[in-house]
């Protein structure tokens, strides 16, 4: 009877013993080469000597990759150093710059780790600059108040256009379930084709060139008797608020909860609607305020490509601080640092834009891979003779 059981198993069962033959057959012949395989698991946890392992070992990867994709289009070996610390950083011009650069990309970096954290794609990062300048040169055309509210007036006004255009990603996502990806890329068409209608239409400048009439000296962002603009001030301002906002506030505690898990959140009670709804506004004012800055403190005026580039910045910013504003500040500096570095290689080497956004992916692949292998461990399994 066992022996008429046995037949009756391999009858209903042909693939499966086949399989496990076929699956025997590989195992020996790797056996007797010697071969093995990769086998990936996922770390319990990851301390935080070991994060900091891994993200130095990336950057150091990264740049040193940059470097020999320079050196090979003609840069000389020697002259790398000098470019990226002696004339960036040391250079008191230059790290003017990078300061000034800085502020921007520590708004949009802060207005995507914020959404992030509730687990919203905002994407739109782009548009809501757009709509934070349209509403600052709005103020800026009515003259609307006196000149001493003149530039509150206008960074109140971008704030809530910034945070008005964000709402309507938002809505569809909470109410009809519109994948906010898509939504929010969408819409940055249409924030730049209102944004072309106005310098081609109404907006446009006596000049002939479409782009809004210059802002009036009341209406520019100023800059300190140390030489660092408002608008890094304002910046740091953002960041210390948002840090406060996750660290230590109500919201923040909800927050982790709606990030960890939004249907556990929501059967405790928590408001996870509303939740998602006040981030969403926040990172769209966040993302309008860089409008702003780089409207009123570095073009003076409205201009049809004060934006791009700076969404996919804050997104990689938003991505490789893991979310945490203070580390979406430093990483904003040190990516501001390579952006101001690579137009000091187009001058002075003639080197194309598209080696100095080479460079940016690689160092961001690199991190990318970083938090890959702290997340997980990689090792090699090897079969025995």
């Amino acid at each position: 009877m066992r022996d008429d059981v046995s037949k009756a198993t391999r009858r209903a069962s042909p693939i499966d013993t086949t399989g496990n033959a076929v699956i025997a057959k590989a195992q020996a012949a790797g056996r007797q080469r010697r071969f093995g395989q990769i086998s990936i698991e996922v770390r319990r946890s990851a301390s935080f000597p070991l994060r900091l392992f891994a993200l130095a070992a990336a950057l150091v990867t990264g740049l040193g990759l940059s470097a020999f994709a320079l050196i090979l289009v003609g840069v000389p070996a020697e002259s790398l150093a000098d470019e990226f610390v002696t004339a960036t950083i040391l250079d008191p011009m230059n790290f003017k710059a990078v300061l000034v650069q800085a502020a921007p990309l520590i708004l949009v970096g802060l207005a995507a780790a914020m959404a992030f954290r509730v687990r919203f794609w905002n994407l739109g990062i782009e548009g809501q600059m757009i709509f934070g300048g349209v509403g600052a040169t709005l103020v800026s055309l009515l003259h609307l108040g006196p000149e001493w509210a003149r530039l509150p007036l206008m960074g109140l006004a971008a704030v809530t256009c910034g945070a008005l255009w964000a709402l309507i990603p938002a809505f569809l996502k909470l109410r009809l379930s519109v994948n906010e990806i898509i939504s929010t890329l969408l819409l940055n068409y249409v924030a730049y084709y209102v944004l072309l209608h106005l310098l081609y239409g109404a907006w446009k400048d006596d000049d002939g060139f479409p782009h809004s009439p210059a802002y009036a000296a009341s209406e520019l962002l100023p800059t300190l008797d140390s030489g660092v603009s408002v608008s890094l001030v304002l910046a740091g301002g953002m960041t210390l608020l948002m840090t406060y906002l996750v660290a230590q506030s109500r919201a923040g505690f909800y927050m982790r909860f709606v990030s960890a898990n939004p249907g556990v959140a929501r059967a405790l009670g928590l408001p996870v609607a509303n939740m998602v709804l006040f981030v969403v506004l926040v990172s769209g004012s966040l993302a309008a305020l860089a409008g702003f800055v780089v409207s009123s403190g570095q073009e003076g005026r409205l201009t049809q490509s004060f934006f791009p580039g700076y969404g996919v910045s804050g997104v990689l910013i938003g991505f490789l601080a893991r979310n945490n504003p203070v580390a979406a500040a430093v990483v904003a500096l040190l990516m501001s640092v390579l952006v101001i570095a690579g137009q000091n290689l187009q001058v002075f080497y003639a080197i194309p834009p598209s080696m100095v956004q080479l460079i940016q992916a690689v160092v961001v692949m690199s991190v990318a891979a970083s938090d890959f292998l702290v997340i997980h461990r990689v090792h090699w399994i090897r079969y025995r003779a």
